[in-house]
């Protein structure tokens, strides 16, 4: 028999004028008050009676929450308040990172698209979403304003289980910023779902290959695997043998099963963990032939 699904719960909508103002809100309210982007996750949970916030606080009008910017010495910075329609649009991404307008452009519907965020689905810490793994291996680097000032939270070590991450009470979200990338690189986003678009990725998996003379291979790459791990994943294994071994399918099928190894994924209603396990090994391969195969081309 089919259950009505809950309205939302009551909550006091607050919409501070600056950073400062957000940061002591949140940090006065820790456990009962929540900052407020594209809403994407935070109203699907909070109607299921996940999240039980009295407080939304919209950080969405803060000041630098909207711009996308993009130096030739420092990189590209996007505010937490960009939706992801506008990252697959944007010119100096589709330029210079291309894999982040991919990986963005797998997300749900068009709809949900023109809310959600990229710094949000960052701070979800979903180990299934779409975007982290692009901003892994791109270098991404959080900005976040807390009640101490400002700070930098570097991708590498800022999730901590699901859900869970480096930020504190107080915390805003305010961009992420990723470097030049190296040059002449290629990445690319492969996500495995139960239909070609719009469901959450049952294995994803990010890679980005370079050209480095310093290793043996004659290149580098830099993996990141989503939704096979309580927190997504960097099988420092397998980037470890693409660097030391010769690029061969041997090499790259040894890769593969170092990432399978690496991998701990769970039985959902999307699939089960032997075969996300499997999946993992076929998936980073066809991922890194073709970042190879692309390589190579040039």
């Amino acid at each position: 028999m089919h259950q009505p699904t809950p309205g939302l719960p009551e909550f006091d909508y607050i919409k501070p004028a600056t950073v400062e103002e957000a940061s002591r809100f949140l940090a006065d309210h820790s456990g009962e008050a929540r900052a407020l982007l594209g809403g994407t996750d935070t109203f699907v949970r909070m109607r299921d009676g996940v999240w039980k916030e009295k407080f939304l606080v919209d950080v969405k009008g803060l000041a630098g929450m909207k711009g996308v910017s993009f130096d030739p010495q420092q990189g590209l910075r996007i505010g937490a308040a960009v939706n992801m329609n506008r990252i697959i649009a944007s010119s100096d991404v589709n330029l210079h990172l291309p894999v982040l307008a991919q990986a963005a452009r797998t997300v749900a519907s068009h709809q949900l698209r023109s809310r959600a965020t990229i710094v949000g689905n960052v701070c979800n810490a979903s180990p299934a979403g779409d975007t982290i793994g692009a901003c892994i291996v791109l270098g991404g680097v959080l900005h976040v304003f807390g009640v101490d000032g400002e700070r930098n939270e570097p991708l590498d070590g800022f999730f901590l289980a699901p859900g869970k991450t480096k930020l504190a009470p107080g915390d805003v979200a305010m961009a992420i910023s990723f470097p030049i990338p190296p040059k002449d690189h290629v990445a690319k986003y492969i996500k495995l779902g139960r239909n070609a678009v719009s469901d959450l990725a049952i294995v994803g998996v990010t890679a980005l290959g370079y050209p480095d003379q310093t290793t043996d291979s004659g290149y580098r790459f830099r993996l990141a695997l989503a939704s096979v791990a309580p927190v997504p994943l960097v099988p420092k294994t397998a980037e470890q043998i693409l660097a030391e071994r010769p690029l061969t399918l041997e090499s790259i099928d040894a890769a593969a099963d170092a990432a399978q190894a690496c991998a701990t994924p769970i039985s959902d209603a999307r699939g089960s963990a032997r075969y996300r396990k499997l999946m993992v090994r076929n998936l980073t391969r066809k991922v890194v032939s073709d970042v190879w195969q692309e390589l190579r081309s040039r």
